[in-house]
């Protein structure tokens, strides 16, 4: 193995969790796929019926069980399949961020929510590698007790 794949092999790659909602923001990232964009591998999806349904608890216990980000991804407001669920994570994203900068002392960015419809596969990859390369500067997520 040359000098060069033993660097990149070594090379620490972030481990993001990524809660897409059904309608939208899942087909978008089909589309990606199907539409050939490129972006990092470091992703795992979590497919749920809408955003609304993702409990704030789920993304802080993403970063307690080894997660370096988490990216939560829905409908654009107005367009939501369930009439308001988005806006309902809009609210609850706002109070969580207020809760993980004063009270957790987390980073704010490494939890991020983004919304991407289902025609937006080049903006899911663009999403999707800002935020790679957002957490690989911040570096590995390191719990406190």
């Amino acid at each position: 193995m040359s000098k060069s794949k033993k660097k990149a092999s070594k090379e620490w790659e972030p481990n993001i969790v990524t809660f897409c909602c059904n309608w939208c923001s899942y087909a978008g990232a089909d589309l990606a796929g199907v539409s050939r964009f490129q972006y990092p591998p470091n992703i795992r999806i979590i497919r749920v019926m809408c955003s609304g349904r993702v409990d704030p608890t789920f993304l802080l216990k993403a970063l307690k069980d080894g997660a370096d980000g988490v990216l939560l991804s829905g409908c654009h407001i107005g367009d939501c399949h369930y009439i308001s669920g988005n806006e309902y994570t809009d609210e609850r994203f706002k109070k969580l961020h207020k809760i993980i900068i004063k009270q957790l002392g987390i980073d704010e960015k490494r939890v991020r929510l983004e919304w991407v419809s289902a025609s937006e596969g080049k903006r899911w990859s663009e999403v999707v590698t800002e935020f790679t390369n957002q957490i690989k500067k911040l570096g590995p997520f390191k719990k406190s007790n």
